[in-house]
């Protein structure tokens, strides 16, 4: 298993909060409600740092590989405080890691990656990374 990283592996950061609807029977988040918690992250820096238009832009990405170590339960009501950092940078793919904290703890509660390729919109073909998301990942780049 993969050793849980501390909270200055991380560059950027996001609070969110858990929901009721995320406990599962056993009094703790749902495994599938992290990934919901990785897309939130990632996808809100590539929004409103990136420059993602998520609607009418030319390339969007697809993940195409997802991965989740789970090191200390979260449970609603607790808050979240969510790192991002990217560990590489392709032509047209990128690896995001993503952290989940309890508030004020050293290390992650669960730590995960995926991997978007960007593609033509229309064509669904891999295309090069537009300039100012390169920009914008290279300066979370771990």
């Amino acid at each position: 298993m993969t050793e849980a990283r501390p909270r200055a592996a991380y560059r950027r950061w996001r609070d969110l909060p858990t929901r009721w609807a995320d406990n599962d029977i056993y009094g703790h988040i749902n495994n599938a409600a992290y990934y919901g918690f990785f897309d939130t992250i990632v996808n809100c820096f590539l929004i409103e740092e990136a420059g993602l238009d998520i609607h009418n832009g030319d390339v969007i990405g697809l993940v195409v590989e997802t991965g989740c170590n789970y090191f200390a339960p979260l449970a609603y009501p607790d808050r979240v405080e969510g790192g991002l950092r990217i560990a590489k940078i392709g032509r047209s793919s990128v690896r995001y890691e993503i952290a989940l904290f309890k508030p004020g703890e050293p290390e992650a509660a669960a730590q995960g990656h995926f991997v978007h390729v960007y593609v033509d919109r229309e064509t669904r073909r891999p295309m090069p990374l537009p300039d100012a998301m390169r920009t914008a990942l290279e300066a979370v780049h771990a």
